[in-house]
């Protein structure tokens, strides 16, 4: 971004100056452990092509972000991750956001809906509605929107194994609305290969789990073309412990699994890449996290050019929703998350996020309550309308310490995936245990630089003060569970019981075949096949995952 002249005078200068501070620490020494450089000139920036590797925003390799205007034209999405207990009850909170001016929902399941059984399962005992809203069938879909239309709302849903059921109860939903499918807009996450590493909520093995996947893809990029196929999730993965590079890498590396099981089977790329979507991580390093989502748009720029042949720009363009960081939030002083969500939220909207969904203070305990939930909605709000970030496009870009943490973490995760690509690719590496070694590994050292003290948590290894248990914290009444049971069984007795067995017989046809299994799936939500009753027979088809002891 400097020119070679320019770059030769400069470099004396820098070490005589590196010099006479080296010698000034013996005054005054500097903190510990600190993660970057002292300083940052055009030599770390380093001589590359303005064009070609920063360039101008909306377009390629949009490092500077994917639309031209970015936020002087319109604001990213403004969401709150929400769901608990029963559908009519995340109703009546999702109205309550949305009155509040948020732009799009997004939907949390409970534990038993994302591993595919019914409210009424001996597994699901005492799990149901606790960390998401229950879903067992296309009733309580319904219940969910409930005086939402949803040809005006984008909806985004946190599901991966089951993905396929819950959008088909959505569309099923929305044509009890008089909604089309191609009136929907919106993105269930879809992205199974993360479970395997990161987060745990997998039914099927990967090849049978990678077939739904290339199935939805297929029925989307034709019926719901405003729907985006899948978000990749590199967020769990960094909660679960990574690094930045780490996040970027392994969640490429599931896509490129992705993109080629889909070309694999037929699709062209171009026809379905611009409806892939990503969820990162805010995390709390601030210049770290900016810089992040940078080199990630450049860098998956350049491989759905240069690896998959991608001619559309928007086959080149990383759109990506945030979720700030839950792991890094503390239910020790509670209050202290609503600065950290505050400056991760500020630095999802300096790296070009086109969503955002801010965490709530009081998550490290419990649910969101009302007031809480409103905070963080208010947090979004505030920087939007109020702070000026929204009204420069990439305001840090060419700052010489950004543009070198941008070309650092682009190349660190370059190199991840170049070994991962060694390793046979994404399913090969989950397969052998790599990925997950490298996230362990990379969480212990996290884990470990907070209970050594060489990385401060405020509240927790330092500044701790004494704390009285209790609050008004959101719990879910335990008779949710057995209320779920009574409409669950209140559904079975009034539908059509030869319409449902008739529907999943078709499912289990085709789940045997080869065709796709959208149509089957949307067939049997119609019926009011429940969510356990669909994927039972998709368990006897498929089978069950079992990971490895060890790795």
């Amino acid at each position: 971004m400097t020119d070679t002249d320019t770059l030769l005078e400069l470099e004396p200068a820098v070490r005589a100056w590196e010099a006479e501070t080296e010698a000034a620490l013996a005054k005054r020494p500097e903190r510990a452990n600190l993660a970057f450089k002292r300083l940052y000139t055009p030599l770390d920036a380093g001589p590359g092509s303005y064009l070609d590797d920063v360039g101008f925003p909306g377009r390629y390799p949009f490092t500077r972000g994917v639309q031209p205007t970015m936020y002087r034209g319109r604001l990213w999405t403004m969401r709150q991750y929400s769901g608990f207990a029963t559908a009519e009850e995340s109703n009546a909170r999702y109205k309550y956001l949305l009155a509040q001016g948020q732009t799009g929902l997004s939907v949390a399941f409970d534990l038993p809906t994302q591993i595919g059984y019914d409210s009424d399962d001996a597994f699901a005992a005492g799990e149901v509605g606790k960390v998401g809203v229950a879903v067992d069938s296309l009733a309580d879909m319904e219940a969910l929107f409930e005086g939402i239309p949803l040809d005006k709302v984008s909806t985004s849903m946190t599901i991966n194994a089951p993905a396929a059921v819950l959008l088909a109860m959505y569309v099923a939903a929305a044509e009890r609305q008089g909604v089309k499918p191609g009136q929907l807009a919106g993105t269930i996450q879809n992205d199974i290969l993360k479970e395997y590493v990161a987060r745990g909520t997998y039914i099927f093995p990967p090849a049978p789990s990678m077939r739904l996947i290339t199935d939805t893809f297929a029925y989307c990029a034709k019926e719901i073309p405003r729907w985006n196929l899948i978000s990749v999730g590199a967020y769990h993965i960094r909660e679960a412990g990574s690094d930045a590079a780490q996040e970027v890498a392994f969640a490429f590396a599931n896509a490129i699994a992705y993109i080629e099981a889909a070309v694999t089977a037929g699709l062209d790329v171009d026809a379905f890449a611009p409806a892939i979507s990503w969820i990162f991580t805010a995390d709390l390093n601030l210049l770290e996290e900016v810089a992040k989502f940078r080199a990630a748009r450049r860098l998956w720029a350049r491989l759905m050019k240069e690896r998959f042949g991608a001619k559309n720009p928007k086959s080149q363009m990383l759109r990506f929703h945030v979720h700030t960081s839950g792991s890094a939030l503390t239910s020790q002083q509670p209050d202290n998350n609503v600065v950290r969500i505050a400056w991760q939220a500020i630095a999802a909207i300096l790296g070009g996020a086109q969503s955002l969904a801010t965490c709530a203070k009081d998550e490290a305990i419990a649910l969101p309550t009302e007031d809480s939930a409103r905070l963080a909605l208010r947090t979004q709000q505030l920087i939007a309308y109020e702070s000026g970030l929204a009204d420069v496009v990439d305001p840090l870009g060419g700052a010489w310490c950004i543009e070198a943490l941008t070309d650092k973490i682009e190349a660190a995760a370059a190199a991840h995936i170049a070994r991962i690509d060694a390793l046979g690719g994404a399913v090969a590496a989950i397969e052998g245990g790599y990925i997950q070694r490298e996230i362990a590994e990379s969480a212990f050292a996290r884990q470990r630089a907070v209970e050594t003290g060489e990385q401060v948590k405020v509240g927790v290894n330092r500044f701790a003060v004494e704390e009285t248990q209790g609050g008004d914290y959101l719990t879910v009444d335990p008779a949710v569970g057995a209320r779920q049971c009574e409409h669950l069984a209140a559904l079975k007795a009034r539908r059509d019981a030869a319409a449902v067995t008739a529907a999943l017989a078709e499912v289990e046809r085709v789940a045997k075949g080869g065709d796709n299994l959208m149509p089957s799936l949307i067939a049997a939500a119609r019926t009011y096949a429940t969510l356990g009753e669909i994927c039972g027979v998709l368990r006897g088809v498929f089978g069950e995952y079992q990971p490895s002891a060890e790795f």
